[in-house]
C-alpha cells in the first residue's frame, strides 16, 4: 500500500464520475488497511447477545397502517446471479410458479397498498450491471411509480487493489473487472449522494425497511413499523434464532469495550476462531439483512461524518478474474451494511420467524423455494407450509442454474416432508418424486429417479 497507489486509486475514481463521498469512504478504507488496522473481530471482544432481544410476537398489538404511511421498502439490487453462473440481474431469475424475484417483490408491494391503503413506494439500489435490465422490467409496472421519487439509486463503484502495486489493479483483457462495488455498506452514503434520502424526507417518508431482492419474506410488516415508530428506534435489525445453516452468516453480538450490538461477518473471523465462529448455540442470533432505518437519524449521522459513515473493514481477498485463479491477486475494500447496528446508539435487534428470512443464495436454496414446502398467496406473500429441509446439492452438476433446471426437468420433488436431502453425483429427478426424512443420494455414475418415486433414507 502507498500514497501514489491512493492517489491514482482516487485519480481513476474522479474520471469516472464517482462522487466526492464516495471518494471519501474509499479512501478512508484504504488507508485503514495500509495502516495495518485488523479486519477481524475476535470472540474475545464479544459477548452473545441476549435477553435484550425482544421477539416479534413479544410486541404489543398497535394498528401499523399509519406507520406504514410514512415507510419505503429499499431493496438491495446490485447482484447478477454469477454464482448460478449468470450474467444477469437475480432478482430477475425465476422464483416461483414462474415469476421473478422482481415481479414477486412488485405483487407484495401493491398488496400491502392496497390492504392498508398506504403509498408504500419500492426502491431500488442497484449497480451498473442491473440497471437497465432492471428498470426495463419496471417499466411493464407504470402503477408502482410514486410521483416525486426515483425508482432506483446508484450504488458506487471502487478500483480493486493490486496486491503487487499497491495501487488500483490494471486488466486490459477486460476492463470491467478492475472495479467492483465497496459492499452494501455503501447504501448509506449512496442514499445521501444520489438525492434519494432528501426527496424521501420531503415525501413524508421517516423510515425505511432495507433487505436483499432475493429474500421475499421480508414484507413491510405494520407491527415492526408501528413498534420502530413508537419507541424511536433510529436502527434495528430483524435477526433470527441460528441453526446450522446459518453457521457461516453474520450473527449479533455485543462489544465488550462499549456495549453496542455489532455483527460479525465470516470474513471477519481470526485464523484460528473458525469453530467459535461455527458456534450458532453460542451466538444464537444471526443477522438476516432486513434493517429498519429512521430516515431522519441517518440524515442526522451522515451530515455529522460529511456523508462517510465508518462501518468495520472487510477485506476480501480475490483475483482480479474471479475465474481466473492465475490473474493479480486483488483486495476489495468493503463494508457490510448490518454493521451500522453500532453506528446508532439506541439500536435493537428483533427475533423474528424464519418466514421473514428466505435468502437464495444458491440453488440448494432455489429448489426449496420452489417447492412444496412453500406456497405463494394471493397477495404474494412467500408462506412456509412446513420446517425447512437442509439441502445440499452437488455443485459440480448443479451450481449452475441451467444443469440445475436440466436435472429437474419436472420442477422440484415434494419436499414437505423432508428434513434432509443431500445429493452426491449426478442425478436427474422425475416428475412427481417426494423427498421424506432424510434422504442421502450418492450416484458414481449419472442416474435418474423414476417419476413417482418416493425417497425415504435411501442412497
Amino acid at each position: 500500500m502507498s500514497a501514489p497507489g491512493l492517489a491514482e486509486a482516487e485519480r481513476r475514481m474522479r474520471e469516472r464520475g464517482e462522487a466526492d463521498d464516495a471518494i471519501r469512504a474509499f479512501a478512508r478504507a484504504y488507508e485503514r488497511y495500509a495502516a495495518g488496522e485488523s479486519a477481524t473481530i475476535s470472540s474475545a471482544e464479544l459477548e452473545p447477545a441476549g435477553a435484550e432481544v425482544r421477539a416479534l410476537e413479544e410486541l404489543p398489538d398497535a394498528d401499523g397502517a399509519g406507520a406504514l404511511e410514512a415507510v419505503v421498502q429499499i431493496k438491495l439490487n446490485g447482484g447478477l446471479a454469477t454464482t448460478m453462473g449468470l450474467r444477469s440481474p437475480k432478482s430477475l431469475v425465476p422464483a416461483r410458479e414462474g415469476l421473478s424475484f422482481l415481479e414477486i417483490l412488485i405483487g407484495q408491494t401493491l398488496a400491502l397498498r392496497a390492504r392498508h391503503g398506504v403509498r408504500l413506494p419500492l426502491l431500488l439500489m442497484d449497480s451498473e450491471a442491473t440497471r437497465a435490465p432492471t428498470l426495463a422490467a419496471l417499466a411493464a409496472h407504470p402503477e408502482l411509480a410514486i410521483a416525486g421519487l426515483p425508482e432506483d439509486f446508484l450504488q458506487s463503484m471502487i478500483p480493486k487493489v493490486d496486491l503487487a502495486t499497491g495501487g488500483p489493479v490494471r486488466w486490459p483483457a477486460a476492463p470491467a473487472l478492475e472495479w467492483c462495488p465497496p459492499g452494501h455498506g455503501d447504501i448509506y452514503g449512496a442514499l445521501r449522494r444520489s438525492g434519494a434520502l432528501h426527496a424521501l424526507l420531503d415525501a413524508g417518508f421517516t423510515h425505511a425497511i432495507v433487505s436483499n431482492s432475493d429474500n421475499l419474506g421480508a414484507t413491510a410488516d405494520p407491527a415492526i413499523a408501528a413498534h420502530v415508530a413508537r419507541e424511536g428506534i433510529p436502527f434495528l435489525m430483524e435477526v433470527v434464532q441460528g441453526t446450522e445453516a446459518d453457521r457461516k452468516g453474520g450473527h449479533l453480538a455485543r462489544r465488550r469495550a462499549d456495549g453496542r450490538l455489532v455483527v460479525r461477518e465470516t470474513a471477519q473471523t481470526p485464523a484460528g476462531e473458525e469453530e467459535s465462529f461455527r458456534d450458532f448455540r453460542r451466538w444464537r442470533f444471526y443477522n438476516t439483512n432486513n434493517l429498519w432505518i429512521d430516515l431522519r437519524a441517518l440524515e442526522a449521522t451522515l451530515a455529522a461524518a460529511d456523508g462517510v459513515i465508518e462501518l468495520p473493514l472487510i477485506v476480501n481477498r480475490k483475483t482480479v478474474d474471479p475465474r481466473d485463479p492465475d490473474s493479480p491477486a486483488v483486495v476489495q475494500l468493503e463494508s457490510a451494511m448490518g454493521a451500522a447496528i453500532s453506528s446508532f446508539a439506541g439500536a435493537q435487534a428483533l427475533c423474528v420467524p424464519r418466514s421473514r428470512f428466505v435468502p437464495v443464495k444458491s440453488t440448494d436454496d432455489l429448489l426449496v423455494l420452489r417447492s412444496d414446502v412453500y406456497e405463494l398467496t394471493g397477495e404474494m406473500a412467500v408462506r412456509a407450509l412446513a420446517a425447512l429441509p437442509f439441502v445440499e446439492l452437488d455443485p459440480r452438476f448443479y451450481r449452475l442454474l441451467d444443469e440445475f433446471e436440466r436435472r429437474f426437468p419436472a420442477g422440484p420433488p415434494s419436499m414437505r416432508g423432508a428434513q434432509r436431502l443431500v445429493v452426491r453425483g449426478d442425478v436427474t429427478f422425475g416428475a412427481g418424486v417426494v423427498v421424506r426424512g432424510s434422504v442421502e443420494l450418492d450416484a458414481p455414475v449419472p442416474r435418474t429417479i423414476p417419476d413417482g418415486a418416493t425417497l425415504s433414507g435411501v442412497g
